[in-house]
């Protein structure tokens, strides 16, 4: 039996060196990028990295000083730097204060780089397996008994029911109630819900609350390959079986072996595919592509669907025996329309992780900020609160992001029904004098204006009737910025 990929870690502040080496490695290990120290350090604490390759030059820290880091919290991590400049001093600290295990010079041979961080994930299984080697990176038995248990904890109590993010009276709670019933037993649970609701946070908080949580949590969108793909990803594939199948690959329910594995999207799979789905769910037996002799692995199988699997079923699209093989349990995660109190704790708990992430303050939102917010629908629920809060982070002038700050299709959907005046926009309900309250109102019409257009002055003046002068004048006197035409 072939033995698991390597988990690859790339570090570099360059998207095309990152995705360029990604390209290379994805074909024999499993590769995790980041293009931030804070973002690499966050992806240790949930993955098993086994290697790592830090850029030198980086905006945060420097890749000796991010590898001095690792060395300290994942002793056992082999760590090399990639660096265009040869800098005797940089070589020595590294060596010496980093534990650098090589360094790889640009530009690189995508040869060179392949057979380097080949040897590294060697170096790394055999000081696993032979703890009488005389390598720094060894860890001691009990030295790693302690780290694995260490992430364990770590990971329950990052997914532990309590800390799922919602207001005291949630549309959410049901559905916690019911995994906080299911997920010590050993059965089936499907997930349902729109996309964007936290289908899979809802599988991992199963997971990490069931006796399977110290063992692997796997995930596969279902929806994202066609079924000759999907197969030999799930159930692994022989040398030879297609063109490309260069080495035998261990399918994602083998790796998954006495764990948990997520199946996203399950309704968009086909007939076919779901029979070969249906005869590993009823023995936990599956052949790989190519192969003549069956496996077997013990997984807990957890899907999520948008649709309506029981609709599908009647419309003959999703199989009914394939259904009730999925459905031990069913989760329904309602939508964040229907469940706005939870607008305002996500939004600050996602402000709050967005601020430590970019490194840019924020002490919170303003009450018309956060109006806004819970009058919005969000078709694409928490997903995109989460993206509409980084905007609004990256766009606020100051350290308290208001109303200015929201996309305008998010300010100028919301109204409020004032008594005895019809509906309103919240603008007039801002404090201060008429003239203020002009003034603010203004403000937002010429920056929505701008926003649509781009920043283009011209297009935003011929929107609002004014020369480019006029708008000029208001462009300065409210410190508003534009961009060149």
């Amino acid at each position: 039996m072939n033995e698991i990929r390597a988990a690859v870690l790339v570090l570099d502040d360059e998207i095309r060196s990152v995705e360029s080496m990604a390209r290379i490695l994805s074909e024999e290990f499993e590769v995790h990028t980041a293009s931030r120290a804070s973002q690499a350090l966050e992806l240790l604490e949930e993955q098993h990295i086994q290697v790592i390759l830090a850029d030198q030059r980086m905006p945060e820290m420097t890749g000796v000083e991010f590898l001095i880091r690792v060395r300290a919290d994942y002793p056992d991590i082999v760590r090399m730097i990639i660096s265009g400049y040869t800098d005797p001093e940089d070589i020595i600290e590294g060596v010496n204060t980093a534990g650098i295990y090589q360094y790889i010079s640009k530009p690189w041979h995508p040869d060179n780089l392949l057979l380097t961080v080949r040897n590294a994930a060697r170096l790394y299984r055999l000081q696993r397996e032979n703890a009488a080697l005389a390598l720094e990176l060894k860890l001691s038995e009990q030295h790693l008994l302690e780290r694995t248990q260490q992430q364990r904890r770590r990971l329950q109590n990052t997914f532990h029911l309590d800390n799922i993010v919602r207001a005291p009276d949630s549309g959410l709670n049901t559905a916690l109630q019911l995994v906080e019933k299911v997920a010590p037993y050993d059965v089936s649970v499907l997930i349902s819900g729109e996309s964007g609701t936290g289908k899979e946070l809802f599988a991992r908080a199963v997971h990490y609350n069931s006796n399977r949580a110290d063992k692997a949590f796997i995930v596969e969108n279902c929806g994202a390959l066609p079924d000759a793909l999907l197969e030999s990803e799930l159930f692994g594939h022989k040398r030879g079986a297609f063109t490309g199948a260069v080495a035998d690959h261990i399918g994602l329910f083998e790796q998954a072996h006495q764990g948990t594995i997520f199946l996203d999207e399950i309704g968009e799979t086909s007939s076919a595919f779901q029979i070969k789905l249906l005869r590993v769910l009823q023995d936990g037996s599956f052949r790989p592509v190519g192969s003549s002799q069956r496996r077997y692995a013990n997984v807990r199988v957890i899907a999520a669907t948008n649709r309506d699997l029981l609709e599908e079923v009647r419309l003959g699209r999703f199989r009914e025996d394939l259904y009730y093989r999925l459905a031990g349990l069913t989760v329904s995660l309602p939508p964040l329309r229907e469940r706005r109190m939870d607008i305002v704790p996500l939004a600050n708990y996602l402000l709050q992780r967005a601020s430590q992430h970019m490194g840019k303050p924020a002490r919170g939102f303003t009450p018309q900020a956060l109006h806004a917010l819970q009058a919005y629908d969000w078709p694409g629920n928490v997903r995109e609160l989460h993206n509409e809060v980084q905007r609004m982070l990256v766009m606020a002038v100051g350290t308290t992001l208001d109303i200015a700050a929201l996309s305008p299709h998010i300010q100028f959907s919301h109204r409020v029904e004032l008594p005895e005046q019809g509906v309103l926009h919240p603008l007039f309900d801002i404090p201060g004098t008429l003239k203020e309250r002009v003034e603010e109102l203004e403000i937002h019409i010429v920056r929505a204006a701008l926003d649509r257009h781009h920043g283009n002055k011209s297009r935003a003046a011929d929107e609002l009737g004014l020369s480019r002068v006029g708008l000029r004048n208001k462009l300065e006197r409210y410190g508003i910025a534009g961009t060149d035409d």
